[in-house]
């Protein structure tokens, strides 16, 4: 339909609609039914199938399949069918590994999937004559839909009114420009999108001004929704972290095939059987390389964000999970981030006179408050906190909303905006017009011709005390201005002050003191006047002195190197607007910083996306913030946001612990074949037995240490460096270390089975210690500090996953049919002992360096 080209009555009359009352639930209900939820067709995920064929992909994978079906001809061959075990029971491990993989690749999406539904976009619906916010895929055709500066446009819509509309249309056409849009615009059939300004696209956002749509189209049937195929075909990115461990990977497949060719090589020149060796080398080459690291990576990260998400932060951009565990500076609003943005109007201040508000306070100041009243979009429970307190005090003192709006209908509005820092409003009263206006003191005061200097001493006075404090002012039209913009704010007569109070929120202190403990900077970005957000800062210990203070005028006189200079001494910003908060962003990074900001205006998405960690606010915050940011905080406190660097660590903490655990492990696993070899020309264990280790010891540990609660001090230590890798402060030293421990102990084991009983019962005690020392390992992980603190009982996962891989060990061991399958054999008791004795050995070395690292710290 050419929807731009009619009349809008035309339009919403052509969808059965009414722009009065919207459509009814009922109707609403019957069109979602017919016309599907508003969201575009998303990238199918692959079926359970194709996922499990992708876990075959790996090189290493393909040769092991590879060599069980060369082990398969030759037993074909030999006629023996004891020489059909070993190629069955390699591929049964395989497959086994494959199916693991794939449970985990689903658990990880899942998780992701109910992330993306928490950060649901939402939109302001008229049904049934009343005003609703609704998830804008339950949107249908036919809706009349408001929107306004900040909001995320969610379907294609013809316009019906526009109040100084601008739009951001870059993701449909291309341009960087807001379009000014006019409801009454005439627009030729062949007018190209970007020239149509009676519509409003799906995918676009507002800039500026407030408008009434009545939707036409929904989901694939939009205009975004006809390239939506291009945005399906993108893949999914990884992580800086994630693409780091895939190039690990590629460096150990490499380095496991050569030590592998070594361990082939000399087989081959002591005679061992070139198919037994040859199978022994590449399992010891799967076995070496951590196939499995990815997929726990991915579902550490998502099992984060879900332990996240239930504090109320929401994260959009998974890199930022790593970067919130490195976050050194944090720049925070003031309302409603570290204030409880709980406005309650509790001075009035006209003609030089200061009063408690209640119902005994002058005429002139209940006037005042009416007009302020005029000049607010909110109501009692839904809207701009500030201008929530305002409606509910006046209600309080009995003025009556509905009257005034009746008496004074409003015939136009000029939004509030950063940069002004005023909202006006235009009312008919009587013949005439009246222009009311409210907002910042300092700005409205130059706009007035009849300000004194005892207004400006009580705006003090009230601000010390900590209050936010609006101005008010109004002036008389004769005639409607033909255009109405911020120009009718000037020759104002100014009325008088309201002072509210936000008091701070109650867990802010200690959030702060933790940010101090853990090295992190916090800073104050407010709009508020500067003597307000002093007094708020030092209260709450932001600042000890008013030097560390600095409005945004002074700001605007520092060239960027002074500013850098100076960067580390002001701690609290006031009367900013977002330009200064990406001068503020910019230059802390110039310090090799790691910035974390919040916003919520439309204005603020540069910052939010300049940030290393853009937070937006859930509450307050615009969907154009939303969309710019790395996390949503779903409750706007800072707290949250300490919260989520606390996690960010314990992420990070983990993904470390999970490394050092597998590759310590596979380590261990290529030296003892390594210096068996070279000792003693043997193998201490066979090809199933290494791939069973492998299977066992390595995946459900691993996973269990994923999940491991935060350490106590983890808000005590500094934070990495921005360039800091993940093998940084000696973890390669530890993995090769514990490499060497492992094998030695199972070469100890190896030793004592081999001399005392025989070769089968050296590599049974081999097998025993090997995979025992690796659950034991997966303990000594779980914390930097002793596991007699930490308790051994407290990851109750680590304690399903030890359990079930000692019940799966001490299966094959002693069930006779599957011990011959891995060529294990029955000892006399004394031999487990010793077994044992040797694996649990690491608990003691780890405890031992623990303390002795853990008391050079103190």
């Amino acid at each position: 339909m050419i929807w731009h080209a009619k009349k809008n009555i035309e339009v919403v009359n052509e969808l059965n609609s009414d722009a009065v009352k919207g459509l009814s639930e009922n109707e609403a209900t019957k069109r979602l039914e017919k016309y599907g939820f508003n969201k575009l067709n998303a990238k199918k995920n692959k079926n359970l199938f194709l996922k499990f064929i992708n876990q075959f992909k790996d090189v290493m994978v393909l040769i092991l399949i590879g060599a069980a079906i060369i082990s398969f001809f030759i037993a074909i061959k030999s006629k023996d069918s004891v020489d059909y075990i070993e190629p069955i029971v390699i591929l049964v491990i395989v497959f086994m590994n494959a199916t693991l993989g794939v449970i985990q690749e689903a658990k990880a999406e899942k998780a992701m999937e109910a992330l993306q539904k928490m950060s649901a976009t939402h939109c302001l619906v008229l049904r049934d004559g009343k005003k609703l916010e609704i998830e804008a895929e339950k949107v249908v055709p036919g809706d009349i839909v408001f929107i306004e500066a900040g909001d995320y446009i969610s379907a294609d819509g013809r316009l019906l009114e526009t109040n100084a509309l601008k739009v951001e249309e870059a993701s449909l056409t291309g341009e960087s420009f807001p379009v000014e849009k006019s409801a009454q615009s005439f627009v030729p059939e062949n007018t190209p999108i970007s020239e149509r300004v009676n519509m409003v696209y799906s995918g676009c956002s507002v800039v500026n001004g407030t408008g009434k749509m009545v939707v036409v189209a929904t989901g694939m049937n939009t205009e975004i929704g006809n390239v939506a195929t291009l945005l399906n075909e993108q893949d999914t990115t990884l992580t800086p972290l994630q693409k780091k461990l895939d190039n690990l990977g590629k460096f150990l497949g490499v380095m496991a095939v050569s030590i592998c060719a070594i361990i082939f090589s000399i087989g081959l020149f002591e005679n061992i059987k070139p198919l037994e060796i040859f199978m022994i080398s590449i399992s010891l080459a799967v076995a070496a390389i951590p196939e499995g690291l990815p997929a726990i990576v991915t579902i550490i990260f998502a099992i984060g964000v879900q332990r996240m998400a239930k504090r109320n932060a929401i994260i959009r951009k998974l890199p930022a999970v790593e970067t919130l565990g490195s976050a050194s500076v944090i720049c925070s609003d003031k309302t409603g981030t570290l204030t409880q943005n709980k406005m309650t109007l509790v001075e009035v201040f006209t003609k030089n006179k200061i009063e408690k508000l209640n119902n005994s306070i002058q005429t002139s100041s209940k006037e005042m408050l009416g007009y302020a009243l005029l000049c607010c979009n909110a109501n009692e429970n839904m809207g701009d906190p500030t201008e929530v307190a305002i409606v509910r005090a006046a209600k309080e003192i009995g003025i009556s909303i509905e009257e005034k709006k009746t008496l004074y209908p409003r015939v136009g509005e000029v939004p509030f905006d950063s940069d002004r820092k005023l909202m006006s409003t235009i009312h008919k009263r009587n013949e005439k017009y009246i222009v009311i206006v409210k907002g910042a003191f300092e700005h409205l005061a130059k706009k007035c011709i009849n300000v004194t200097s005892i207004a400006e001493e009580k705006c003090l006075e009230m601000s010390n005390q900590g209050n936010r404090v609006l101005a008010v002012a109004y002036k008389e039209l004769d005639h409607l201005p033909f255009v109405i913009n911020s120009r009718l704010e000037e020759d104002l007569t100014f009325i008088g002050l309201l002072a509210m109070i936000d008091p701070p929120r109650k867990e802010v202190i200690n959030s702060l003191k933790e940010c101090k403990e853990a090295g992190i900077q916090t800073v104050m970005i407010t709009g508020d006047n500067i003597v307000t957000a002093t007094a708020i800062a030092k209260n709450i210990g932001i600042i000890t002195n008013d030097n560390q203070s600095i409005t945004g005028i002074e700001l605007a006189k520092l060239t960027d190197k002074e500013l850098e200079n100076r960067i580390r001494r002001i701690k609290v910003y006031a009367r900013v607007t977002p330009k200064d908060k990406l001068r503020i962003v910019k230059a802390w990074q110039k310090q090799n910083e790691i910035v974390a900001m919040t916003g919520d205006g439309v204005n603020d998405a540069p910052a939010l996306k300049v940030a290393d960690i853009g937070c937006a606010m859930g509450k307050t915050g615009t969907e154009v913030a939303k969309r710019a940011s790395d996390l949503i905080l779903a409750d706007d406190d800072f707290s949250t946001i300490v919260e989520s660097v606390k996690e960010g660590r314990c992420i990070y903490d983990n993904i470390r612990k999970t490394i050092e655990f597998l590759l310590g492990t596979n380590m261990g696993e290529i030296f003892t074949m390594l210096f068996a070899m070279l000792l003693w020309k043997e193998t201490p264990l066979l090809s199933m037995q290494l791939l069973w280790v492998n299977l066992v010891t390595d995946t459900l540990p691993a996973l269990a240490l994923g999940v491991e609660k935060k350490e106590e001090d983890i808000m005590k230590k500094k934070p990495k460096s921005k360039d800091e890798d993940i093998f940084a402060n000696g973890l390669i030293i530890k993995i090769v270390f514990q490499g060497l421990m492992f094998s030695f102990l199972t070469l100890i084991a190896f030793s004592i089975g081999k001399n005392s009983i025989n070769l089968q019962a050296g590599q049974t005690m081999a097998f025993i210690v090997l995979s025992s020392t690796q659950i034991f390992q997966a303990y000594n992980m779980r914390s930097y500090h002793s596991l007699f603190k930490v308790g051994f009982f407290s990851n109750k996962y680590m304690v399903g996953a030890s359990i079930a891989s000692l019940l799966l060990i001490a299966i094959i061991l002693f069930v006779p049919g599957l011990s011959n399958i891995f060529s294990l054999t029955i000892m006399p008791v004394k031999y487990y002992i010793i077994s044992f004795c040797l694996a649990i050995i690491p608990v003691f070395v780890m405890e031992t360096i623990k303390y002795m690292r853990n008391k050079k710290n103190c």
